[in-house]
């Protein structure tokens, strides 16, 4: 029995204008951001035999989705490509319209089950996902959330949002020092879809206090996030992170809500997707976001603009935003007036940032310096973050031309790296292997060993 040629994918393909080379070039580009390695060699032979009515497998059908609606600029589900799933589940959307409790529960309990967090992890980062839903959504959160009815006799008090506050500020401090992945990443995810969605459902005496639980749960949702974002796995970084400001519009937080979107501009910078990174961190700097934001908050959203603007090719307004951040950062008070989110946020932090604007500039001696600037100014917990700058440095240093500093920096990043858990951390490794192969079989290169090495990080991470 023949095969039946796939109309509905060969019409999107024909409307989007593009070669199937071309497309499947594209193609492979978005397999690349969503590590998807086993796609990254699509043909133009593939697309012709998919049209033609072979059936792509595995997450092939998710990435020809998310290639097609970037190029068309509007959401193209497997039902438009006729690639609906033979077990009839439904494409995940951005989840902007269902109710945030819905979503903890159900994303919480999906992040904890291997099997249907490895269906997560698989999925597709999608364009379409940065959506933000309407300027009627924004302001009709806070009522939703108040006419919400509870589902729990428990009466929620002020000492429930201290020891959610506590937990989260405990968590976030691990995740700094030792990354993203792991037992502590797992523990936050628990506690966040039992005790905390237990909260989010009880009786509220309060208003006031209403807002403060949905705040700190919006927190700890934007941790769920970054922590997803740090391991490498996006697509569900971007669920938890869409909750977070969903639950932080329903507290009326709006630097909180500015915070989150700040994580996903810079999700969408690490992802090369700068036109997303600057739509997100102009919506993270606007109105409330900003205006009611301490000093340290609007410099961290100030740095990342800047780096989804220097991504962007935008080199004047990048380098205001910088200047403005570092104006921004010194006003910053040490006092204990400035929430907790922000702690880590400091001169180190500063400079890493700006190095990356500037690498992207193009500017190699200004970022190598700013790198530079940041590992001697970073306290010796940040493990995690440590390790990322100076496999930046290396990086911007071997482009340069400078072999053995790349290698000694790089030593370093390994040595550093012991005992952290981050997908970031992991994947500056792998850029350094890469780096590192146009030199590794020279006789007496610092380059041999430095690989081996690198090789060894990998295989036992």
């Amino acid at each position: 029995m023949g095969r039946t040629r796939n109309l509905k994918l060969e019409a999107v393909v024909q409307e989007v204008g593009l070669s199937q080379s071309r497309l499947a070039a594209r193609m492979n580009a978005v397999a690349a951001e969503n590590g998807a390695s086993e796609l990254q060699n699509v043909t133009q032979s593939h697309i012709a035999r998919w049209i033609g009515g072979t059936r792509p497998t595995g997450r092939a059908p998710v990435i020809l989705a998310e290639t097609l609606s970037r190029g068309l600029g509007r959401v193209i589900t497997l039902a438009d490509i006729g690639l609906t799933p033979e077990n009839g589940a439904a494409q995940q959307d951005p989840g902007w319209s269902v109710d945030t409790l819905t979503t903890l529960a159900t994303l919480g309990s999906a992040d904890m089950d291997i099997a249907r967090r490895r269906v997560l992890a698989q999925s597709a980062y999608s364009v379409a996902g940065l959506m933000l839903p309407s300027e009627t959504w924004w302001q009709d959160a806070a009522e939703r959330a108040r006419t919400r009815k509870p589902l729990s006799q428990h009466t929620v008090t002020f000492e429930d949002v201290d020891s959610v506050r506590e937990m989260t500020v405990f968590l976030s401090r691990r995740d700094q020092e030792r990354g993203g992945r792991g037992v502590g990443r797992a523990a936050l995810i628990a506690y966040l879809r039992t005790d905390v969605a237990e909260l989010l459902v009880g009786r509220f005496p309060s208003d006031e206090v209403r807002r403060a639980m949905t705040s700190a749960a919006a927190e700890l949702a934007y941790l769920a996030g970054w922590t997803s974002f740090d391991a490498g796995e996006h697509p569900i970084a971007l669920r938890w992170l869409t909750l977070a400001t969903q639950l932080a519009e329903e507290a009326g937080d709006a630097p909180l809500a500015g915070h989150v979107l700040r994580a996903m501009a810079h999700q969408a910078v690490d992802l090369k997707q700068p036109a997303e990174a600057v739509r997100l961190a102009e919506g993270s700097l606007s109105g409330r976001r900003y205006r009611e934001a301490c000093w340290r908050e609007k410099a961290l959203l100030g740095v990342v603009h800047a780096r989804g603007l220097a991504a962007a090719g935008y080199k004047k307004r990048a380098a205001a935003a910088l200047l403005q951040a570092e104006n921004d950062l010194g006003r910053a008070s040490d006092g204990g007036d400035e929430p907790a989110r922000v702690w880590f946020f400091g001169e180190a932090s500063l400079a890493h940032e700006t190095a990356a604007a500037l690498r992207d500039l193009g500017d190699l001696k200004g970022a190598e310096r700013e790198f530079k600037h940041s590992v001697r100014t970073r306290r010796e917990r940040f493990k995690r973050t440590h390790s990322v700058t100076l496999g930046y440095l290396g990086d911007v240093q071997v482009r340069q031309g400078q072999l053995d500093a790349a290698c000694a920096t790089w030593q370093q990043a390994l040595d550093v790296m012991t005992g952290v858990q981050s997908g970031r951390a992991r994947e500056t490794v792998v850029q350094m292997r890469r780096a590192l192969s146009p030199f590794r079989n020279r006789s007496g290169s610092p380059a041999t060993e430095l690989d081996a090495k690198a090789r060894a990080v990998l295989a036992a991470d």
